[in-house]
């Protein structure tokens, strides 16, 4: 009989058990509902998404918010796209927001308080053929072509932590370019090079 007893005991000890854990876990995942918009909070409170840009082929600069409170400004966003514009040919094409988000982000990430430096930012088709033709390094179907793709560095942040930066992102591809000191970046799918 005293078997008896222990085995209900345990039985009764068991489903305890089981009860704790379970409200452990209930809790637990609502403490991290909670904590993630904390966690983004900086983040999240943003009202203004702020660029600073150089073309190194022209020189031109251009620092602009491009979006406040929670709308794009098309001022701002042609503003980029003439800064951005083919500097071989003088074509211009809109700029996809999301690589304009993307490359906001990745400054916010750095910390980095300087300008990022465009190396290439859209591509006409006829400017990327003569690229491609000449180099196995630009894609034949280039998303500079599209406004898709932009080519940088930061001054003052190592080009290795950039890419590693870019890439804990997952917003895109990303190309690192030592030998030439840029990285690629764009909102196609995830991928490296």
């Amino acid at each position: 009989m005293p078997e008896l007893i222990i085995a209900d005991n345990l039985e009764t000890l068991t489903e305890q058990g089981r009860a704790r854990r379970r409200l452990l876990q209930v809790g637990l995942g609502a403490c991290a509902m909670f904590a993630m918009p904390v966690a983004n909070a900086a983040y999240a409170r943003v009202y203004e998404k702020r660029l600073s840009l150089l073309n190194l082929h022209t020189g031109e600069r251009i620092k602009t918010a491009y979006w406040e409170q929670g709308k794009y400004i098309p001022e701002a966003l042609q503003e980029i796209a003439t800064v951005l514009r083919d500097h071989r040919s003088g074509e211009r094409h809109p700029i996809d927001p999301s690589l304009l988000d993307l490359i906001q982000q990745l400054h916010y990430k750095t910390g980095s308080s300087k300008e990022f430096q465009v190396i290439s930012g859209y591509r006409s088709p006829a400017t990327n053929a003569k690229l491609a033709a000449r180099s196995n390094g630009v894609a034949k179907k280039s998303m500079h072509m599209q406004g898709r793709a932009i080519d940088i560095r930061l001054p003052g942040v190592p080009l290795n932590t950039l890419k590693q930066v870019a890439m804990s992102m997952r917003a895109g591809g990303v190309g690192y370019y030592p030998e030439s000191n840029f990285i690629h970046v764009d909102t196609g799918n995830v991928r490296y090079w």
